[in-house]
């Protein structure tokens, strides 16, 4: 798969999460934030089970253990980032939440720094920050009263930066997207679940009530869109993909208008506008200035082709 192909897949993850936005809002009426996160994991693990185990007949090599612990901690990442977004939620507005998470674009690189010590290439930087004045912009222009839902935000914008960078380690390393999907959610549904149980309690009326949004969050938004993102984190760079994924803002302010009778205000088209100049950018400039490794290096964007 071309990096070109990789990207356009992460381009229809954004597309599919932004949806996910209308589905997470409404369920929010029916379910406590613990219980929608551990339903719609536990209902992706289990759409997903079946492909996993295809993948791992035609496997040549068995996993091993220390993989298997890689794809439980992207799930650990992935639940936090979750669950932290949907506690947020509960004490800050969708504006707040939409921009707030948008922050794994610059937290992206800067987590793929620290934990694999790999320099991107010297446009994400600029390109990270002019997506990030474009998901303000599309947010509005402007952020309501800052409060403890927002700090909570803030958080979970960490946890999906890591779990960005984590996917892409270890999908490249164990080229078993749909078994590492598979893991990652039946992790985050685990974890969820006592919080299901000793905090919203057992809600069989409001699962019941929910059961197109959790649908929507479990086969599609989770189960579908998250394996898209694993497959193309195989062949281009976590921070590439951060801003390939940060479309969901455009998607969700477009798919809130035609389902929810929302608005966009002109200053927001600009913001979609420079959201999608970020995304030329990482994708045309190191085409024309390839990143240059060291000696006996290999570059991400090197080995993303």
């Amino acid at each position: 798969m071309s990096r070109v192909q990789a990207n356009l897949l992460l381009l229809l993850t954004g597309a599919i999460w932004g949806m996910g936005f209308v589905a997470q809002s409404s369920a929010m009426a029916s379910l406590g934030p613990w219980s929608f996160t551990c339903a719609r994991f536990a209902l992706a693990a289990l759409t997903l089970l079946p492909f996993a185990l295809w993948e791992s007949r035609r496997a040549r090599h068995r996993l091993a253990p220390r993989e298997f612990a890689g794809f439980a901690l992207c799930g650990a990442m992935l639940f936090a980032g979750s669950i932290l977004q949907q506690l947020g939620l509960l004490s800050t507005t969708v504006t707040n939440s939409g921009f707030l998470t948008g922050l794994y674009v610059v937290l992206t690189p800067a987590a793929a720094l620290l934990l694999v010590r790999r320099r991107p290439h010297w446009v994400v930087w600029p390109a990270a920050g002019l997506a990030l004045v474009g998901l303000l912009l599309a947010s509005g222009g402007r952020l309501d009263a800052m409060g403890g839902g927002d700090a909570l935000t803030v958080a979970c914008a960490a946890g999906f930066a890591f779990q960005i960078v984590l996917v892409g380690l270890f999908a490249g390393r164990s080229g078993r997207p749909l078994t590492l999907s598979a893991v990652q959610f039946a992790a985050a549904a685990a974890l969820g679940l006592p919080g299901m149980l000793a905090i919203d309690g057992l809600q069989t009326a409001g699962l019941i009530a929910a059961w197109p949004q959790v649908f929507y969050g479990g086969c599609i938004s989770a189960g579908l869109a998250f394996t898209l993102q694993t497959i193309g984190q195989r062949w281009t760079t976590a921070p590439q993909a951060a801003i390939f994924l940060s479309s969901e803002a455009v998607f969700a302010a477009l798919f809130g208008a035609i389902f929810l009778g929302e608005r966009i205000a002109p200053i927001g088209y600009f913001g979609c506008l420079l959201i999608l100049c970020a995304m030329l950018a990482v994708e045309l400039v190191p085409l024309r200035w390839p990143l240059r490794a060291k000696t006996g290096e290999t570059t991400m964007e090197t080995a993303a082709r």
